[in-house]
């Protein structure tokens, strides 16, 4: 069997970004930028002011202060969107808002809340006290303070957040390219499986894979397409199979083991080719992966807490490199484990755990890390509970209580899918 890193090294050796699609620029947010955005502008495209309150020349209120009033007479009343209509002469200010245009002779803005309004409330032909001297250019926001025409903002590989959308408006972009999300097709296999909305009958179970799997894609960007249920039969799998070359990435779940109904191996490698089928890790050391028609095809078991660990081991990394990021993986932080706990010596664990706050261990400051629940393959309500995998190595048969061990963070999704 194969280690995990040998597997995800030869998994990802083989898969290369998707090519760039031009989108809104909102739906831009959490892609990956495929160019760079030049500005074409001057930010701001002029000097404007940041406060409500008075424009003025800096000499004329040099020494004013609240026992020694400085008294202007307001020569005009400037709106956000509007232009001044006067200069700004010697013992003269002009009423502005926030980002109004700075009228020319004013070198900076007095902030309204250290004013008085003596004569016409403020309105032009009236007088205002000003009672705080003011520093050339203050309140001031300058033409090209932010952005300069000609310069590059955001840069190719660069994720897109929200002030990342701001800035691309503010530049008048309505589109941007980014490297495009997969579409990956997901399919369920077994007689046993009904439909959600189904009430199984003897021996049956409802097919919650395919949602678990397909939220799976969603949180990492990609486009889910449940293609339903493949029947435990050679024809009927290789039907569904077959379709793969439609998508970017398949993803089925079941079939892969050694049962006498585990028809999924036998299938891939009929119609595509077979890369590996086994992992040295719990849960899920059944984890098969190869190609049909050139589209990278991974078969997870069908216990629902492997599959679901398998797609974050195996297929989370692929879906984040097609969508052209450069971090592949979770991040993982080192934890103090909390309980006594024996496994295999022969394989990698990934125990569904809980990372607490931050404690302090010898003056270190730290994670401690527990198990969610009952670590059953088969039980989704350990993975449910669970912030974190707690990765204990081979060879170790035991791990006591006050071990550090390695735990890969869950709780750190993307912000914007």
């Amino acid at each position: 069997m194969l280690s995990v890193e040998q597997a995800q090294g030869k998994i990802l050796d083989r898969i290369h970004r998707l090519e760039p699609e031009k989108v809104p620029v909102l739906e831009s947010l959490g892609c990956v930028l495929a160019v760079d955005v030049v500005s074409d502008i001057d930010v701001a495209p002029f000097d404007n002011s940041a406060m409500d309150g008075y424009a003025v020349r800096t000499a004329d209120v040099a020494g004013a202060s609240d026992e020694t009033p400085v008294v202007l007479s307001v020569v005009d009343h400037i709106a956000a969107g509007s232009m001044p209509a006067v200069r700004v002469g010697p013992g003269q200010a002009s009423r502005i808002m926030t980002g109004a245009p700075v009228p020319d002779g004013a070198d900076a803005v007095v902030m309204v809340e250290v004013t008085e309004s003596l004569e016409g409330a403020g309105s032009t032909g009236g007088t205002v006290a000003i009672k705080r001297a003011s520093v050339l250019g203050e309140h001031i926001r300058l033409k090209g303070e932010d952005v300069q025409v000609g310069q590059t903002v955001l840069r190719t590989g660069e994720v897109v957040n929200p002030a990342s959308v701001g800035l691309m408006a503010a530049l008048g972009f309505s589109e941007v390219a980014v490297y495009r999300r997969p579409r990956i097709a997901i399919v369920s296999t077994g007689d046993e499986l009904v439909g959600i909305t189904e009430t199984p009958g003897p021996g049956k179970i409802r097919n919650s894979n395919s949602y678990s799997l397909a939220a799976q894609v969603l949180a990492a960007g990609g486009i889910p397409h449940q293609l339903g249920i493949a029947h435990d039969n050679d024809a009927d799998t290789r039907a569904i199979l077959s379709r793969a070359p439609e998508f970017d990435l398949m993803v089925t779940t079941g079939g892969v083991s050694m049962g006498d109904f585990d028809v999924v191996k036998d299938v891939l490698e009929q119609i595509g080719e077979l890369e590996f089928w086994k992992v040295a890790m719990r849960p899920g050391a059944p984890q098969t992966y190869g190609t049909i028609g050139g589209t990278p095809f991974f078969g997870l078991p069908g216990n629902p807490t492997s599959c679901m660990v398998g797609f974050e081991l195996f297929v989370r990394p692929v879906v984040r490199k097609m969508r052209g990021f450069s971090d592949l993986f979770r991040p993982r932080v080192r934890a103090v484990l909390s309980e006594d706990t024996k496994k295999k010596s022969d394989r990698r664990y990934f125990l569904r755990g809980v990372l607490d706050r931050p404690a302090s261990m010898q003056g270190a400051p730290c994670y401690t890390a527990r198990l969610s629940g009952r670590q059953s393959s088969a039980m989704l309500t350990a993975m449910h509970r669970a912030n974190c995998l707690i990765a204990l190595p081979e060879g170790m048969s035991s791990v006591p209580a006050g071990s550090v061990v390695e735990c890969i963070r869950l709780d750190c999704e993307e912000e914007y899918q």
